[in-house]
């Protein structure tokens, strides 16, 4: 049940719902957040493009090629794990060489300048930690550290790369991938004969292969620490600005929703559309990076 749960989750289109709000008018609703200040910014993929990394559900995005592994899958068929990790570790070395482009850098100065509360983000990069943001709160989790399911010990993705390596010498120089064919969960196409061959390590503390990265699948639940984290920023916040997100899955979405319960200014800039936009205070139909180069 979970798992065709999930599955609907992922296949979810967002379409248009409401017309774009005139630009000057949009601009000047985000402006006016930003100076009265306590905005609370939730992050989406579409932060993370001018990275390097792909989105998932825009024209271009990885779900034109390829749906990601739900949690049911991953915990309960040891083949669907194999195959993750023999993708994952080619293609993580390109998530690890992702660095923070200017709208990450952007974040940091208005935190800086207490604009924003903070950041509620749905990717999994680690990119805004990395550009220098505080407080941040990673809904979906980080790929950068690596969980055991069945004991709970914590790893960094570092230091279990380096194992894995030391475990398939030569694999890498076989495998030849276009990085633009990564998706945005570090995965990467890969033929069954490489899948085959790829050699798994197993966990440090109890020794099993049912390793995961610590990163929420579909049809995986936000753990209650995170949610409570979460609902202490929305608290603290005034207004809600959505940044390169179409909040199909209900983690963000949820978010939208609250704001406009409360009746708080609620606004979003993408080149897309976001879910529940007709809700929205401003809609703001651009790139993000130009948007953001006309507000101070």
């Amino acid at each position: 049940m979970a798992h065709h749960s999930a599955i609907r989750s992922m296949q979810r289109i967002v379409e248009q719902q409401a017309e774009a709000s005139p630009e000057a008018e949009a601009r000047d609703g985000v402006q006016s957040m930003l100076d009265e200040g306590k905005v609370l910014v939730v992050t989406g993929a579409g932060v993370s493009t001018d990275s390097g990394i792909p989105d998932y559900r825009g024209p271009n995005g990885s779900l034109q090629r390829h749906r990601p592994m739900t949690f049911q899958e991953f915990r309960y068929r040891p083949e669907a794990r194999q195959r993750y990790w023999a993708r994952g570790y080619v293609g993580w070395r390109h998530m690890g060489n992702a660095e923070p482009n200017d709208i990450h850098r952007r974040l940091v100065q208005w935190e800086r300048e207490g604009r924003i509360n903070g950041i509620i983000t749905q990717n999994v990069d680690g990119l805004h930690q990395q550009a220098g943001s505080r407080r941040v709160i990673p809904v979906h989790g980080d790929l950068s550290i690596v969980r055991c399911l069945d004991c709970g010990h914590t790893e960094d993705r570092l230091h279990f790369d380096a194992r894995l390596q030391a475990a398939n010498a030569g694999y890498l120089e076989a495998v030849e991938i276009d990085p633009e064919a990564v998706n945005p969960d570090g995965d990467v196409e890969l033929p069954q004969y490489l899948v085959d061959q790829f050699a798994m390590v197993a966990c440090e503390n109890c020794g099993s292969l049912v390793l995961k990265p610590d990163v929420v699948y579909f049809g995986e639940s936000v753990p209650p620490a995170r949610k409570e984290a979460m609902a202490q920023l929305q608290a603290e916040s005034t207004s809600l600005l959505v940044l390169g997100s179409s909040l199909a899955v209900m983690s963000g979405y949820r978010i939208l929703l609250d704001f406009v319960k409360l009746g708080l200014p609620v606004a979003l800039i993408t080149n897309g559309h976001v879910r529940g936009e007709q809700k929205a205070t401003w809609r703001w139909r651009v790139p993000l990076g130009q948007a953001l180069d006309q507000l101070s």
